[in-house]
């Protein structure tokens, strides 16, 4: 089994999304799994769990800051996009990757773990929460839709991006935590170009390949 790795650079929320549908066709026929790199503008998205008291602000006051708010089809509720924080949309077909979507997250959540641990830095699970943590920090979200059996959206890996706006909404709608990035964690920069091939090695020891 292999996958590519495609880096879409920066890239608006809903045309990469619109790549991400096409790319997960492609792979529902038969095509190789791919790995999908890119950051967003400032974006608010709203996951198939999303509850309203979790935006603490209304949406009018983000989008005057120039943060666009979109309802999505992922699982979870809302989360923070921006210029600083990695996006990993691994578009793979998970009748290659044991066809338990239980699994699957457990999987990405170690692509994380290890990640972190490249960097020095200790991460965890926080059951029944998913995603990578450091402490009571979360590092690392998660956030599926599975589709016969192609997964899309995925992880979002918090590097040199601005937290400030996590503390506009209750991320994942997880009360009483915050967030981090590494390099908030690690005390030096690190940017989404130095967790890209790291992120990718990860992938490659998770899934085998």
């Amino acid at each position: 089994m292999s996958f590519s790795v495609r880096d879409l650079e920066t890239l608006g929320y809903l045309e990469a999304w619109d790549i991400q549908k096409q790319v997960a066709e492609d792979v529902l026929r038969g095509g190789e799994d791919q790995l999908l790199f890119v950051e967003h503008p400032p974006v608010l998205t709203l996951g198939a769990s999303f509850h309203e008291s979790n935006l603490l602000r209304p949406i009018p006051e983000y989008e005057s800051q120039g943060i666009e708010v979109i309802r999505t089809d992922r699982g979870g509720d809302v989360t923070y996009h921006g210029p600083g924080q990695l996006v990993i949309y691994p578009i793979f077909n998970l009748e290659r990757h044991g066809k338990d979507v239980h699994r699957w997250m457990r999987d990405l959540e170690e692509t994380m773990l290890l990640t972190l641990a490249e960097f020095g830095i200790e991460g965890r699970r926080f059951p029944p929460n998913s995603g990578a943590w450091v402490g009571d920090l979360k590092v690392a979200a998660i956030g599926v839709k599975i589709r016969k059996w192609v997964s899309l959206h995925g992880l979002a890996l918090n590097c040199n991006c601005d937290l400030e706006p996590f503390s506009q909404i209750i991320p994942c709608g997880i009360q009483g935590y915050g967030v981090c990035s590494l390099t908030s964690l690690s005390g030096a920069e690190i940017s989404t170009a130095d967790a890209k091939p790291v992120v990718v090695s990860a992938f490659r020891q998770v899934f085998d390949v």
